[in-house]
């Protein structure tokens, strides 16, 4: 899903083919790129677009599940969705906080998703109107979400791969817990499990395209990989993600939405339908279901969150002045 972040990076700055070549060598090497350590400018363009995108859509992703805490059906659940929704807030911070190592501030990046000129993950764009969609967000988008972070713990550039180290640890919960729901619903009345087998009619495809283009239409996917920010290709981490979970949809009694779906022996993994790459261009342009709801509640947040901020700073200030006199007064 962090893929869709590349889409009209650009890659090639000009630097001197020596210091390139030095640079690429510590790659090979698998040496872990520090925020101090010389790179190509690139590089670090390539990680604040990829960085941003992730911590963006983490954030965004809070709204199609916040609004389900107060319906959720159980006290349990309530309380297990709440934690869910706190942990995708704190992986933003994580995120931005990696990308300011970078030298980009959040409130650019804040100003450049408000704008539009950043972007967030496509899935984000639909809407959530029962409970099962919860637990299909948590099963296939949290599930598609693992397989594009796991890779990311080993991501060249230090600070990213330690933030992803807990990430990844929470995200597997989410995982689980979606599939929970899914499992219980499937096994429950008929009207819950036609409500489990709409969210996943609805939810496929969507899933299908967070990994981002096919490989042949991905610009950029190629010089990310042999930076090793990326590990795997956006069709390799697609095909892991359909194999993995094909199986459990059988194991619960629901059905992909795919009549093409089928297992190729020849290439041990599923075969599976054309996706709908239009529908995908139009909600990474902006026309999706949720677009422009989302950047609303998105930009309300941040401007009445302004005097908080403020007030932060405000209170940061007067610590560091206090301090500072304390420490005169001493000598």
């Amino acid at each position: 899903m962090y893929s869709q972040g590349l889409i009209g990076a650009k890659t090639d700055t000009g630097e001197d083919e020596a210091f390139l070549a030095a640079f690429q060598a510590r790659i090979d090497a698998e040496e872990k790129i520090e925020p101090n350590d010389p790179m190509p400018d690139g590089y670090r363009k390539t990680l604040v677009r990829q960085i941003g995108q992730h911590a963006h859509s983490e954030i965004v992703g809070m709204l199609p599940e916040g609004n389900w805490i107060t319906r959720a059906p159980s006290l349990r659940r309530k309380a297990a969705l709440l934690a869910k929704v706190q942990d995708e807030g704190g992986h933003g911070l994580y995120l931005y906080s990696a990308a300011e190592t970078l030298g980009v501030s959040r409130e650019q990046m804040t100003e450049e998703l408000l704008s539009g000129k950043a972007k967030y993950s496509s899935i984000f764009n639909y809407p959530t109107p029962t409970w099962a969609d919860i637990g299909a967000i948590g099963w296939l988008v949290d599930g598609a979400a693992i397989m594009n972070q796991i890779p990311l713990c080993r991501c060249s550039y230090g600070p990213y791969a330690r933030a992803m180290i807990r990430v990844c640890k929470e995200e597997s919960f989410h995982q689980r817990q979606g599939y929970e729901i899914m499992m219980t619903l499937a096994r429950g009345s008929d009207d819950q499990k036609e409500m489990a087998q709409d969210a996943l009619d609805r939810w496929w495809w969507p899933s299908l395209m967070m990994f981002g283009p096919h490989d042949s239409e991905s610009q950029h996917g190629d010089q990310s990989m042999k930076w090793k920010i990326k590990r795997f290709t956006n069709d390799e981490l697609r095909q892991k993600f359909v194999d993995a979970t094909v199986p459990q949809a059988e194991f619960i009694g629901l059905k992909i939405p795919d009549p093409e779906l089928k297992w190729n022996e020849e290439k041990g993994g599923y075969d599976f339908g054309a996706i709908d790459w239009d529908e995908f261009w139009r909600v990474v342009k902006g026309g999706g279901p949720m677009n422009r709801q989302r950047i609303e509640a998105r930009r309300k947040a941040w401007e009445e969150g302004a005097w908080v901020r403020e007030a932060a700073l405000a209170h940061a200030e007067k610590r560091k002045a206090r301090r500072a006199a304390a420490k005169m007064a001493a000598e």
